[in-house]
């Protein structure tokens, strides 16, 4: 067994974990970065981000060439899918993408540590390696950074073939002819995107009354019509309570969540997309006395510090904040300069959430519903990218753009857009939000023609009532 000194260890190489690593190293910290998995990236890299925009890009193109290409006048012989092929290039641009993070580590002097890290005292780090034997990391900080995992369903168990979580359903080795997702949330309806547009039928259960529940209402709304026209059906105010394996499939048990009469729905593969856990179990953390809620989350302070001194959390483990990677990276930076004695803030007010469909969801700051239920006074302002120039060249004109600012100051409250490269276009309004803009600041700023960004800047107008193309 051999032992080390760090001034800092990371325990896991999500993108929390890798980004506030490698930014430790460059601010002159002595680092190690331990992961148990195989490769770098964490689920996000692995099994989560990129290789399902991977297959919402080649699903898309797949789509555009069988239906869309016509209107453009470009005629194609019959289109056929190789999904093979398509799910080889997934998994090579995850391959190309975690040998890169390795090869980070290596140019920032971030010592790679492979193998599960567990916390046996305020200072150290013991890591069961992957190929064998054991190293004990001593350190004067550390960082939890172990992300979280597939929240499950009692009555429903995973067996990542027929009944999968999003990880089986970024392999499915064929198209099935039904899909049925359950969960109206962000992963469900990607996945049900790239599985739709390959030829399956998708069914959305979900046990709200309406899908991306945290989003604006006008935004959700928008978003199930645009879905029905691709295909979806919706289950809304449905819970799924059993799901039992038949010579033909999966055979689903569903009862109204209001309470009522039970039925069946017949599929051939059904993801559990209900939301994910973090990842506690087995760091030692009640050992060394790290607090954990009754949800397995870490509570921490201002500074991300447990109530153990020395020993902090960021990413997924946190309680009440978006399970997001690039949140997480944000705080993976910000813990570690705090930890290097630098000032560093996470401005939790300005972080976007992108669903990656298409059209693309995209979201910032507060929703009218909230702003309704603090009483706060705001004036919206709306623009369709119906009648934006680049959108209606483009044949992707479906969603709009919404500003929210207050009614007193026009500063930006919420921003929110459905419609073409959504999740790029609310940069700008998220890059608003963080330097306090206000409407007039965005509109009386010049954006480029014919771009879709003019649909920000005449959202911007609406604000006071002063559109300029509608």
């Amino acid at each position: 067994m051999s032992e080390e000194k760090f001034d800092v260890v990371f325990i896991g190489a999500g993108p929390g974990g890798y980004i506030g690593a490698i930014k430790a190293a460059q601010l002159g910290l002595k680092t190690a970065c331990v992961e148990s998995r195989g490769s770098l990236g964490g689920t996000c890299l692995n099994v989560g981000c990129i290789p399902s925009k991977a297959l919402l890009e080649s699903s898309h193109h797949f789509a555009a060439a069988g239906k869309d290409m016509a209107a453009h006048g470009i005629r194609l012989p019959k289109v056929e899918l190789d999904l093979p092929a398509m799910l080889k290039r997934k998994d090579d641009v995850v391959a190309t993408l975690t040998k890169g993070i390795a090869g980070l580590f290596k140019q920032n002097k971030v010592e790679d540590v492979r193998g599960f890290g567990r916390i046996v005292a305020a200072d150290k780090v013991e890591v069961t390696l992957d190929d064998g034997g054991t190293r004990v990391l001593e350190t004067e900080n550390i960082v939890i950074a172990t992300g979280s995992e597939v929240a499950t369903l009692p009555g429903i168990e995973i067996d990542e073939k027929t009944i999968v979580s999003s990880t089986g359903a970024l392999a499915l080795e064929k198209v099935p002819a039904h899909f049925v997702v359950i969960g109206g949330g962000y992963i469900g309806l990607e996945m049900g995107s790239v599985w739709g547009r390959l030829g399956a039928k998708v069914t959305v259960v979900e046990f709200l009354d309406r899908i991306t529940p945290t989003m604006d209402g006008e935004l959700s709304k928008q978003f199930q019509r645009i879905l029905r026209r691709q295909g979806f059906e919706f289950r809304l105010g449905t819970k799924v309570t059993e799901a039992r394996k038949n010579g033909k499939g999966i055979e689903l048990t569903l009862e109204p969540a209001a309470g009522g009469e039970a039925e069946s729905l017949s599929c051939d593969v059904v993801l559990v997309a209900v939301g994910r856990r973090p990842f506690t179990e087995g760091l030692g953390l009640a050992e060394v006395g790290v607090k954990v809620d009754n949800r397995g989350f870490v509570p921490v302070d201002g500074d991300f510090q447990t109530n153990v001194a020395g020993i902090f959390a960021i990413g997924d483990v946190l309680p009440d904040r978006p399970m997001l990677a690039h949140k997480a990276e944000e705080e993976g930076v910000a813990v570690a300069e705090l930890i290097a004695g630098h000032a560093a803030h996470v401005n939790y007010d300005a972080i976007p959430g992108v669903v990656y469909t298409w059209p693309e969801v995209a979201s910032v700051g507060r929703t009218e519903e909230e702003l309704k239920e603090a009483g706060v006074k705001y004036n919206a302002g709306k623009f369709p990218f119906m009648a934006n120039s680049r959108a209606r060249a483009s044949g992707d004109s479906d969603g709009f753009v919404k500003i929210l600012a207050d009614a007193e100051t026009d500063r930006v409250l919420g921003a929110h857009i459905i419609g073409p490269n959504a999740g790029t276009m609310i940069a700008e309004l998220v890059l608003a939000m963080e330097y306090g803009a206000s409407t007039e600041d965005i509109y009386r700023t010049c954006h480029a023609h014919p771009t879709l960004n003019e649909a920000v800047k005449e959202a911007a107008l609406a604000v006071s009532g002063k559109p300029l193309n509608i």
